[in-house]
């Protein structure tokens, strides 16, 4: 059968199934017509970039579920080989326990339109398959007590936010109370700086924050009133401007001193 017209036929509605194997969700597998073989199946599924053998016709049906499941939500085609690169489990996940409950989750939770929901999977794949009760509502519930907002936009960093355990989340908190800050001022600095949950403590934060204090002589009431210094490059943007600012014995504020591209800073501070 033409490669084409069996792609094509992966949209039609289920008909009959000379198997009937076990389904993986209520909804029955999607099964095709005219006794397409499982080879044929699976040289399907494998220009969409999803690995699967022609000897076992069972999970076939079941990873052509998910594929039909996800296009119901609103993918395409081109979107999963990165789904199937990034989390292959994806396609072989039980639809009703663990695909189903996202979508649910970040309709009624979150307020996401189906389009919002699908590019956040596309941005964070994991997070499809990440479970609701233990992870991505009491995560929702903690970012917004921090004051979050808009974490249904389909944002890289809020995929992978919501994708984050609370105790990791509150670890970055702590960090910050080891600074000198105190709870409200370390809340505060995340709320407004939600990026900093991204960033390691050993290889970011703490070597940034002793370089502010120790060789360029500064207070933690900087970071309070610029918490985006944690988002500048210490080896190409920290460290080389704090040089030149000292050779001219000149100290500005950080948010004077680093958010300005190379071109305006070294114009300015010629």
């Amino acid at each position: 059968m033409p490669l084409l017209l069996l792609r094509s036929l992966l949209h039609l509605p289920t008909l009959c199934s000379s198997q009937n194997p076990k389904s993986p969700s209520s909804n029955p597998p999607l099964i095709l017509r005219f006794r397409t073989s499982p080879r044929q199946i699976a040289q399907y599924l494998k220009t969409l970039g999803i690995r699967a053998s022609p000897h076992s016709p069972e999970s076939l049906d079941w990873i052509l579920s998910a594929v039909n499941y996800l296009k119901s939500k609103g993918f395409s085609d081109e979107h999963f080989p990165r789904l199937s690169s990034l989390c292959p489990r994806i396609f072989t996940a039980d639809i009703d326990r663990n695909l189903a409950p996202f979508f649910a989750f970040v309709a009624n939770d979150l307020a996401a339109t189906p389009e919002q929901a699908r590019d956040m999977i596309i941005r964070c794949p994991e997070i499809l398959t990440t479970n609701v009760e233990f992870r991505l509502r009491p995560t929702l519930f903690f970012l917004r007590e921090l004051g979050i907002k808009n974490l249904n936009l389909p944002s890289n960093l809020n995929a992978n936010l919501l994708n984050t355990p609370v105790d990791k989340l509150a670890s970055r908190i702590r960090f910050l109370e080891c600074l000198g800050l105190s709870y409200e001022e370390s809340t505060g600095i995340c709320a407004r700086f939600p990026t900093i949950f991204r960033y390691s403590e050993g290889n970011n934060l703490k070597p940034k924050f002793e370089y502010l204090v120790y060789e360029m002589g500064r207070s933690v009431e900087e970071v309070k009133r610029f918490p985006q210094y944690f988002g500048f490059d210490l080896k190409k943007r920290i460290a080389p401007r704090h040089s030149h600012l000292k050779q001219r014995n000149v100290q500005i504020p950080l948010n004077w001193m680093l958010p300005p591209t190379d071109k305006k800073f070294y114009a300015r501070w010629k």
